[in-house]
């Protein structure tokens, strides 16, 4: 029966990997759709968006049932706990890339307005999250996993920044409010996908050493 488990194991760490490479591909479109300001890239994400849902909910499937008929213990249930999680979150990171391109759809219809914030630096820092978060899931790096979770901070002062600005730019362009909101979501998405990118991180961390480090519990006794 191990040989099967292990098997079957193998064939889920192939999916969730897959899922994963998708999930980075339509976060990268994002972050070019925001910057474009590009009505087709955003459109694009939006209509493929079932592909990410479709293989979320056949990972879990996969995971229910392996956990059903072969009740795997240690580092195996592990594995496929910390499976199910980090698959929610990259159904989660699909979705916020669709909520940032139907922020950009709206924003390419209306003429701009000067705006002093540059998302460039955001979105390459949640960008760069998301990669390593997936890279030290294949490689099993621990030391890669704390270094994702640290950098959460850096886009949530980026994220304030954007609030800020964009607060000072509603009083100056009061009758461009509805186009300014868009932008302050845009920000507020790109913050969460960062978040589910921490998740992950934090699962990789469990999967490995078998220890739960959320809600800042890594820096207890440091």
């Amino acid at each position: 029966m191990s040989k099967h488990l292990q098997r079957e194991i193998a064939r889920i760490k192939k999916k969730i990997l897959s899922l994963g490479a998708l999930a980075e591909e339509r976060s990268r479109m994002t972050m070019n759709a925001v910057e474009s300001r590009d009505g087709a890239i955003a459109q694009k994400i939006i209509d493929s968006d079932w592909e990410i849902d479709e293989m979320e909910v056949d990972i879990e499937e996969e995971c229910l049932k392996i956990l059903a008929l072969y009740q795997p213990v240690a580092v195996d249930l592990r594995f496929l706990v910390a499976t199910i999680k980090i698959n929610n979150d990259l159904e989660r990171i699909g979705d916020e890339a669709v909520n940032i391109a139907e922020r950009v759809l709206i924003l390419a219809k209306r003429p701009p307005i000067p705006f002093g914030f540059d998302y460039t630096p955001m979105a390459q820092r949640v960008q760069s999250m998301l990669k390593l978060s997936l890279d030290a899931l294949v490689n099993l790096d621990v030391d890669l996993a704390f270094k994702v979770i640290t950098m959460d901070d850096e886009v949530d002062a980026i994220q304030v920044l954007a609030y800020d600005r964009i607060k000072e730019a509603i009083k100056a362009h009061p009758d461009r409010v509805g186009y300014l909101i868009n932008l302050l979501l845009i920000s507020r998405h790109l913050e969460r996908i960062a978040d589910h990118s921490t998740n992950i991180a934090e699962e990789v961390v469990y999967l490995i050493e078998g220890e739960i480090v959320r809600h800042g519990k890594y820096l207890e006794g440091a």
